[in-house]
């Protein structure tokens, strides 16, 4: 890869950054592959590499920002500079600062999964897919991937900013299908992060393709669940899907001030959560799939609480909408290459855990729907309405859990439903994700403890 620290020097992109009322250059270089394994056989093997700078100016003009924006497949500084300056004719040149010290981050991946054989990741898919179809009945498809990318990116700014990174992350998806009697039910379990090889080395792509295959059988013979409002309890494992989709995009600032989240516009210092809930999006976590250093803007990463003891504090912001709301970017400008604008964006929001025992709040329903697994999820900014499969949920009868039941979803308006939650455990659990937003994806986590919703739509089949 040729984008090194080593051989990087920012004095050269100075002249690129003279011009407009904020410039930015953001330089990446990627690498990546991919393995797809299925119905027992390798269906495809990729591999690709791409590299190139994305340059952007703010540009303001009657109380606001003009951005312009435009990228090219080169890291060379002169080819840079012809594109900014057809981008900038006609606009006033702004000198830039000199260059000062890089800032350096580099990956902390303990194998490097560049250097393992490509036979031994071809024959960890098919270990995984053997002992599904010979320990499990009914399979008829399973559903394989490995990946993993190298990513470098330097980002410097007219404010001074030097900044280089190295990104090393893999992951492991398996995904299975059973069938009886013309049923067909799924089972899914994924696992990744900014981690070397090391992160699915062992027994884990194993231990996972047997819980995938376990749920997809057991729902066979799960009964439908019953339809209808209802108490629910969302256990840590289920990940933190739910408060991504139910106020994690209704937060990210530009949602706010272009009026596609009225719920949260406005309501800085007013309850929007019960229970005096916590919710922070903080992209400093450890080998979190969202973690960075500093986001694709070049502002350093730190925590950023959005709710605070019920009530909404912050937004999501980046550069652009924090001008027009005359305060600092909190670092959630992100962007999926060099080719996108940064926009405001999550990176590992989560629920803080609260002191109630996650047993006890299961006891606290008489009957309802315990939710153990998320699936999909989407969310109107907008209405706030919001609609989420449930890949494993059982009933609860008597405070006890029951038996698994299947075809599940839950419905709602999210302001509602937080408003609502009235029991937080102390635990946590997390799930990871690529998040969607105008065409980018992202890689995203997020968390919660087990919480209860008194009364929420279950969607299923209706009850006697």
């Amino acid at each position: 890869m040729g984008l090194d620290p080593a051989f990087l020097c920012p004095g050269d992109w100075v002249p690129v950054l003279s011009g407009s009322d904020h410039a930015e250059a953001f330089l990446e270089e990627s690498i990546g592959a991919s393995i797809q394994f299925e119905d027992g056989r390798l269906q495809e093997m990729a591999s690709g590499s791409d590299q190139g700078v994305g340059l952007r100016y703010l540009v303001a003009e009657d109380g606001g920002f003009r951005t312009l924006h435009g990228s090219l497949n080169s890291l060379r500084p002169e080819d840079a500079a012809a594109l900014s300056g057809r981008l900038l004719r006609g606009v006033a040149r702004r000198p830039a600062p000199p260059a000062g010290e890089l800032l350096i981050r580099r990956s902390t991946a303990r194998r490097d999964p560049f250097s393992v054989p490509m036979e031994e990741k071809v024959a960890m898919l098919a270990q995984a897919d053997r002992a599904v179809r010979s320990e499990f009945p009914h399979i008829v498809q399973v559903s394989l991937l490995y990946a993993e990318r190298r990513k470098r990116c330097a980002v410097f700014d007219s404010a001074g900013g030097r900044l280089f990174s190295e990104r090393v992350s893999v992951i492991f998806s398996v995904g299975v299908t059973a069938s009886k009697d013309g049923l067909l039910q799924t089972g899914y379990e994924v696992l990744g992060g900014p981690l070397g090889y090391e992160l699915i080395e062992g027994r884990e792509p194993l231990r996972l393709a047997r819980c995938a295959a376990r749920l997809a059988v057991a729902k066979l013979s799960a009964p439908t669940a019953p339809a209808g409002e209802m108490p629910v309890v969302l256990s840590s494992s289920a990940g933190g899907t739910f408060i991504h989709e139910a106020i994690g995009h209704s937060l990210e600032a530009d949602h706010v001030q272009e009026g596609s989240s009225p719920h949260y516009a406005g309501k800085l210092g007013k309850a929007v959560a019960g229970l005096g809930m916590v919710v922070i999006d903080d992209p400093t976590l450890p080998f979190a799939r969202g973690s960075y250093e500093f986001d694709d803007e070049g502002v350093l990463a730190r925590p950023t609480p959005v709710v605070q003891d019920g009530v909404l504090v912050d937004y999501l912001y980046d550069r652009v909408t924090s001008m027009r709301d005359g305060k600092p970017s909190n670092g959630h400008g992100r962007r999926e290459s060099f080719r996108h604008r940064p926009i405001p964006r999550m990176s590992n929001l989560y629920i803080a855990p609260g002191t109630d025992d996650p047993a006890a709040i299961i006891r606290s329903v008489e009957k309802g729907l315990f939710v153990t697994r998320m699936g999909g999820g989407q969310v109107n900014t907008a209405t706030g309405e919001f609609l989420f499969g449930v890949d494993e949920g059982y009933w609860i009868e008597g405070g006890k859990v029951r038996h698994l039941v299947r075809d599940a979803n839950l419905l709602g308006l999210g302001p509602e439903v937080l408003l609502s939650i009235d029991r937080l455990g102390w635990d946590i659990g997390w799930g990871i994700g690529t998040c969607g937003k105008e065409g980018q994806s992202v890689p995203v986590s997020d968390g919660q403890p087990t919480l209860r919703i008194p009364k929420v739509v279950v969607g299923g089949r209706e009850a006697s």
